[in-house]
């Protein structure tokens, strides 16, 4: 026990050390960065090929499949082969003529959606790169889409930002693994296809909002709560003020015009479904969704990207957003604070055992 005591009073005598010596470099950093501030980008594009990860699976399941005399002849075979790819690749290079007869490149991005559909600012910049370098008509995006909805201006926006490659007539493909729904599936109906897993979950084209209301606990306890506006329809529903008919009307006349453009975006741009079954709110799983036509193909997106890489140069890109060195340091910070917590508990647990 005497161990322990000691021991903790190190701790927290190091912790407080270490915490005091981050505080003081973190004012440092911060107070120089605000000159750099509006200088070049917050983050960077990162790209990967995706053709040459897939390779390497490959084989490296091959490899570990064959006897040590065979893995050496292997090995020599791929060495020559890929010295006579670089040589091709060189040559290729060489002439315009040739270069203009490359492979179609497919961009791959990615979204993964939270009520407020935060990854909107990356996607734009990537799409913003992607479109800098894409040729219409040959090469293809495809976002790898994941997201059950959010709030309707968030999503709209990121829609919004898909719609900028149909707009430059790049082919948009939308892979949906898991679920695309309500704003997910605002953002996925822009796609010109939209290819999804066999328990994918597509739909819920409707609008919900929900709010609690305290108005009677005040009212019981005898609190006063006064909304004032200027504008018969400012605010409609409150939680603290008593809501009234009028303004429960108004509500959903918003609501119901917020789903008729819900409805209208999704039917511009897949104007074969028939929007009376399956713009009311529900959901369809992958299968059921082709019925309905909501997708196009039941299909995962390691599949699509698979059978790609067989007739194009695929190329996985995002963007990434820099960390400030003081929030490396909190994070950094954190995982050691862990760390040692965990070591601490499994001392003291080790000593009760004893």
């Amino acid at each position: 026990m005497e161990f322990l005591t000691e021991f903790g009073l190190f701790l927290a005598k190091t912790v407080t050390l270490v915490a005091a010596v981050i505080v003081l470099i973190s004012a440092i950093i911060s107070a120089a960065q605000k000159d750099k501030e509006g200088q070049g980008l917050d983050g960077e594009l990162r790209t990967r090929k995706l053709n040459e990860r897939y390779r390497k699976l490959k084989e490296s399941l091959q490899l570990r499949l064959l006897d040590e005399q065979e893995r050496k002849h292997w090995q020599k075979l791929r060495k020559k082969e890929r010295k006579a790819e670089q040589k091709a690749h060189k040559q290729k290079a060489k002439t315009s003529a040739e270069a203009e007869s490359r492979k179609p490149r497919v961009f791959v991005l990615d979204f993964d959606g939270d009520i407020k559909a935060s990854d909107t600012d990356s996607l734009r910049k990537s799409i913003t790169g992607v479109l800098s370098v894409a040729e219409p008509g040959v090469d293809e995006v495809v976002v790898r889409l994941e997201s059950g909805g959010g709030l309707v201006h968030a999503y709209g926006l990121a829609a919004a930002q898909l719609d900028r490659i149909r707009a430059k007539g790049v082919a948009l493909t939308a892979c949906v693994d898991k679920v695309a729904a309500s704003g997910g599936y605002m953002m996925a109906c822009v796609a010109d296809r939209i290819v999804a897993s066999p328990f994918a979950i597509l739909g819920s084209i409707g609008v919900v909002a929900q709010l609690p209301n305290f108005h009677r606990f005040l009212k019981k306890n005898d609190v006063d709560f006064e909304v004032l506006t200027a504008g018969e329809h400012k605010r409609t529903l409150t939680v603290f003020g008593e809501n009234t008919d009028k303004g429960r009307q108004k509500f959903l006349a918003d609501l119901e015009d917020t789903h008729g453009l819900f409805k209208e975006y999704v039917s511009q741009r897949r104007p074969d479904l028939d929007m009376a079954a399956v713009a009311n709110g529900d959901i369809w799983f992958g299968q059921r969704a082709l019925d309905v036509k909501l997708i196009d193909e039941i299909k995962t997106s390691d599949e699509y990207l698979i059978e790609a890489c067989e007739r194009a140069d695929v190329v996985s890109v995002g963007f990434h957003h820099k960390r400030s060195l003081p929030e490396r340091l909190g994070l950094a910070t954190s995982a050691a604070l862990e760390h040692t917590f965990w070591r601490v508990a499994d001392a003291f647990r080790n000593q009760k055992m004893q």
